[in-house]
């Protein structure tokens, strides 16, 4: 993976390049989390990588070592009571508008894993798989990833009997299990459990 997308951005009159991510759009329960991230055209961060290829250990390392390298990062998260209100893709387009609006500097295009633009202020470029094919994208996963899992391990000890810790929000075998024996908690998504809340 390299700076080649970056540099086609640059090459094309951009000047400031930010990868976009975002991380928990399934999961029955937590927020959605977006990151936006400007990094050094060719800085080099090694082992980065999508974050869902990565061990939760790399991930944790890799996150520091983006968030010292960067120009500018910022992570945003939308909790699961506006999920329910707005939709889990409205929420992930508002986490990626508040995350570019955090950054300490503006940048001119953004890339943005998938193909739905949120509506950014300034030029927006999906990437289907940006997370395989840009570094800065890639970079934005991980700090998105590892930001929603430790909100998430914060939530497992507000709500022990749910065993977020484990399963993150998302909807194992044993969260349904949890959900069947406790019930659910301001943490759930009720549009993600219609079913079983028989709404």
């Amino acid at each position: 993976m390299d700076f080649q997308l970056e540099k086609e951005a640059i090459n094309n009159g951009y000047k400031i390049v930010c990868g976009i991510d975002e991380a928990g759009r399934g999961p029955l329960c937590g927020p959605v989390c977006a990151a936006a991230v400007i990094l050094p055209i060719d800085c080099e961060i090694e082992g980065i990588n999508d974050s869902k290829k990565l061990s939760e250990k790399k991930r944790e390392a890799l996150f520091d070592v983006i968030t010292e390298k960067a120009v500018a990062y910022s992570v945003s998260m939308v909790d699961a009571e506006t999920v329910d209100e707005i939709n889990i893709l409205q929420a992930t387009f508002l986490a990626m508008r508040n995350a570019v609006e955090g950054l300490s500097v503006k940048p001119d295009i953004a890339l943005i894993d998938g193909n739905g633009k949120p509506g950014l202020d300034i030029a927006q470029e999906t990437v289907i798989k940006g997370d395989a094919k840009s570094v800065s994208i890639a970079a934005a996963s991980i700090l998105a990833k590892v930001s929603r899992d430790r909100y998430m391990l914060e939530a497992d000890k507000k709500y022990p009997q749910f065993q977020f810790a484990k399963h993150k929000g998302y909807g194992t075998k044993l969260h349904y299990e949890m959900i069947a024996e406790h019930g659910i908690c301001p943490e759930h998504r009720r549009t993600f459990l219609k079913k079983i809340l028989g709404e």
